[in-house]
């Protein structure tokens, strides 16, 4: 199976590429497993509706740029389905079973995700109705893919 984790914004913080490259070390092992990172819409700190409307829009097209047709589309969404980690890797290993090889999560802006990134999902997943910095998603996402496979294989690893 061929992952990608399409995202927007650049990755700074140390200690969090750590985590991701770590968790993406132990994944080659099951998936290829790539982070496709997409520039964020610079922008001032106060932004009127339609200005957040429009930095969504821009970062969007970046994000779908990205995917191809034939890839099966899981939007990061607060509004998304919340999932337990074993329903999570059933659904993986389902998609796996009925032939979508190639599979994108998108995590957007600290903004969101605009209306046609939406659009374009196949299924929105939440992981909480709290609000995470996106850069740190990408650690709690990589580390749920890992999971999510090790579960699929009967494999141990800490609850």
């Amino acid at each position: 199976m061929n992952i990608s984790i399409v995202t927007v914004g650049k990755l700074k913080e140390k200690y969090l590429k750590q985590g991701i490259d770590e968790y993406l070390k132990r994944l080659s092992a099951y998936a290829k497993v790539d982070i496709v990172e997409v520039a964020d819409e610079k922008a001032p700190e106060v932004l009127s509706e339609a200005e957040m409307v429009q930095v969504k829009q821009k970062e969007g097209e970046r994000i779908l740029a990205k995917i191809s047709q034939d890839t099966y589309v899981i939007a990061l969404a607060i509004q998304g389905k919340m999932q337990s980690s074993e329903e999570l890797a059933e659904s993986i290993d389902k998609l796996a079973t009925y032939g979508k090889s190639k599979l994108a999560f998108v995590i957007g802006g600290s903004l969101g995700l605009s209306d046609e990134v939406i659009k374009r999902s196949n299924e929105q997943l939440s992981f909480s109705k709290m609000t995470f910095p996106h850069q740190l998603m990408k650690l709690i996402l990589v580390e749920q893919i890992y999971r999510a496979f090790r579960i699929n294989r009967g494999e141990p690893y800490h609850k």
